[in-house]
């Protein structure tokens, strides 16, 4: 009795169990006072310590069942909701918050509008494998998980979730095994979800095709990245590819009020209120991405909470307030979706590149800045303006290739963040020149000449030829040469091409013109 007391229990409760479970068991005794007493008998707060030594909060019960002489049977202790609910608290407002069905999902109306592939897919019950690519925060998993629940007949699919950076080839195998069996027992089709899909090298692709020709499994990927370049062709040939959109702030808006006023215990507490500017700033601040304007909510009601805790709240009746400046801190600054060695990468070259050839040195300013901003290595950015001076201004303005070598050189030597304005002057200076692309379509013409062997690889004709020996002297190699600084005027009718392409001609570009100031349209 003394031990239960020291736990806590009063000694009329303690002498009670003891009697009830024949004295011979602390632990029968401790089971039956929690699962016997009544509701206004509890541990005071003092002593609740003292009971922590002695049970542990996720240990197992044992619980008589039957005859008292028999093993008693593991059960569950009666606290397994209350666990369950705790769970989810702990889990960050965007995975409480995410899509149970497809008609739950804001934005992506491309994709889920009643004509659609998946409204079809799901209305007929049978679902086709998909790859799912858009940028983070857009929907790709919600909507995956959403399919299954949007169906006609839900029971008769199994879903099973992996990632591509946790999981590996074994997981795949495992879970394919798994479908299988219950394809032969005839219960349920497995839909194996994989995110991160790219992220798996062209071996470890290469174990979803059989299965997903013979049916074993529907596939559907998830992937921050293009396709073309990350997944290989045999997977994108047994999967439709459909694109996602970053949210526009009116869906991001929803989202985050839906998260605001939601009752049921998966949004923010009852008692935080928060304000429409927090709303609109999230939503016009997180690039469109529905996950980064949730956690930020989170965190700015968590800040807004503690604040009122520490009774600094004003408002009468509310615990607590959420305010811009609680957003502000929480989001920190603005979301940059850039990839060095990705698709956003690669789209932000190709504006910077089209708004200087657009003659546009504001684009170009802009262009240049979320680049640097986003990461981008300076030189690799220096090297893109040195191939323009050449492509795009050309012949039209030759010193701006002399402009964009110096700038490379500037930019090495100094480095980031000083090189930023060495950068600017130049993708400004390159803007403003005129342009040509003459040499451009010069050597592009040219090489195909050569591939195409139009000139049956025609050899150099001998008068071209260096002749430094005696025996190739008597070849003919050099033979009536004409040096074109002794005789301009007769070396203006000597050839230069193979004979048989003496009617190419691959520069476009008048007689004479020195280049200066020449622009091509």
């Amino acid at each position: 009795m003394e031990q239960l007391v020291s736990m806590g229990f009063s000694s009329d409760l303690a002498g009670e169990a003891l009697t009830a479970t024949g004295g011979d068991s602390i632990q029968k005794a401790t089971d039956w006072i929690l699962s016997h007493r009544p509701p206004h008998q509890t541990t005071t707060a003092t002593s609740q310590p003292k009971l922590d030594r002695f049970l542990r909060p996720n240990s197992k019960t044992l619980t008589p069942v039957g005859d008292s002489n028999k093993r008693p049977k593991l059960s569950p202790p009666p606290s397994t909701h209350r666990h369950r609910h705790r769970h989810r608290q702990h889990q960050p407002l965007s995975e409480r918050m995410r899509p149970r069905t497809l008609d739950d999902v804001v934005g992506q109306d491309h994709l889920l509008s009643p004509s659609s592939l998946l409204r079809s897919a799901v209305e007929s019950n049978r679902l086709p494998s998909i790859i799912f690519w858009g940028p983070p925060g857009t929907g790709k998993t919600s909507i995956a998980k959403s399919l299954i629940n949007s169906c006609k007949d839900p029971s008769q699919y199994r879903f099973v979730s992996l990632s591509a950076v946790t999981s590996g080839v074994k997981d795949v195998r495992d879970a394919v095994e798994s479908a299988k069996k219950l394809n032969l027992e005839g219960k349920k089709r497995t839909v194996l979800f994989m995110d991160e899909v790219h992220r798996f090298n062209k071996s470890q692709q290469d174990s979803f095709l059989p299965v997903i020709e013979d049916g074993s499994i529907l596939f559907i990927g998830a992937t921050t990245e293009n396709p073309s370049f990350h997944l290989i062709t045999p997977l994108l040939s047994r999967c439709r590819v459909l694109t996602l959109n970053p949210l526009k702030p009116n869906h991001v808006e929803t989202l985050l009020k839906r998260a605001a006023d939601d009752d049921s215990g998966r949004g923010l507490s009852s008692n935080v209120e928060v304000d429409d500017s927090v709303i609109e700033f999230l939503a016009n601040n997180c690039d469109g991405d529905a996950r980064v304007a949730l956690n930020a909510l989170e965190i700015s009601a968590t800040m807004a909470t503690a604040r009122a805790g520490s009774g600094e709240g004003d408002v009468v009746g509310v615990a607590a307030v959420v305010a811009l400046d609680d957003a502000k801190e929480a989001l920190q600054s603005k979301h940059l979706a850039y990839d060095k060695a990705g698709d956003q990468h690669y789209n932000l070259i190709s504006a910077l590149h089209k708004s200087m050839r657009g003659g546009d040195a504001n684009a170009a300013i802009y262009w240049l800045a979320r680049m640097l901003e986003g990461g981008e290595e300076p030189l690799y950015i220096a090297r893109r303006l040195i191939r323009f001076a050449s492509e795009d201004v050309g012949l039209a303005d030759p010193s701006a290739l002399t402009q964009a070598v110096a700038c490379y050189q500037a930019s090495h030597f100094l480095g980031m963040p000083e090189c930023n304005v060495i950068l600017a002057q130049c993708a400004a200076y390159l803007a403003l020149a005129p342009k040509s692309i003459a040499v451009y379509r010069a050597i592009e013409t040219a090489r195909k000449v050569v591939k195409d062997s139009v000139g049956h690889n025609e050899g150099v004709p001998l008068h071209l030829r260096n002749a430094p020996t005696k025996l190739m002297k008597e070849l003919g190699y050099g033979k009536e040469y004409i040096y074109p600084p002794d005789d301009p005027s007769s070396a203006a009718a000597q050839t230069y091409l193979p004979s048989s392409l003496l009617h190419y001609k691959f520069l476009d570009w008048p007689e004479g013109a020195s280049g200066d100031g020449q622009e091509q349209e």
